[in-house]
């Protein structure tokens, strides 16, 4: 007979889990940018603009000429984004300001992480509707543990029809 030499339980079962994250690809972001750059520098109606696209930890700031040219290259901006797979859900265009010789500056924020009001959204469905995994929020992201594959499967499926009920984009990571 086979005696423990450990005091803990054995683990009957294996746990699987995953992690439900809202992140983005910077290096695409940059190279989305430096697009838009140069889409900027060769278009005619937006050459003699001078226009400036600065990517800072947390947000892009947009100077240029006018609320039109601005708008012109929110289109680019997005279009860029778009082509380069990032989520147009990371991007919080915020209200364009007038800075000086009627020039407009805005503040694109860029979102990161899952807030605490999103996470316990998720959580609290995820909870509610499977009751066979397990829902910790950790940070700025979420950890499904469950004993079953299948259910993980159904919990992705779960999270991903709430996706867009939410005003950032989600990806499912180290799913083990």
């Amino acid at each position: 007979m086979l005696g423990r030499l450990s005091s803990e339980p054995f683990l009957d079962m294996a746990t699987y889990s995953f992690d439900v994250v809202s992140d983005f690809d910077r290096q695409e972001l940059v190279n989305a940018l430096d697009q838009v750059r140069r889409d900027v520098g060769q278009r005619y109606d937006l050459k003699d603009s001078n226009t400036e696209i600065e990517l800072t930890e947390s947000e892009v700031l947009i100077t240029t000429a006018s609320d039109m040219t601005l708008k012109a290259v929110e289109d680019v901006l997005r279009a860029k984004a778009t082509k380069r797979n990032l989520s147009l859900k990371i991007f919080d265009f915020q209200t364009p300001e007038a800075v000086g010789g009627n020039r407009v500056k805005q503040a694109v924020k860029l979102r990161k992480g899952l807030s605490q009001e999103i996470a316990k959204k998720l959580s609290k469905s995820v909870r509610d509707e499977l009751k066979k995994v397990t829902v910790a929020i950790q940070g700025e992201s979420l950890r499904i543990t469950g004993k079953n594959k299948d259910d993980l499967q159904a919990a992705i499926q779960l999270v991903k029809s709430k996706e867009d009920d939410l005003d950032v984009p989600l990806q499912f990571e180290n799913y083990r």
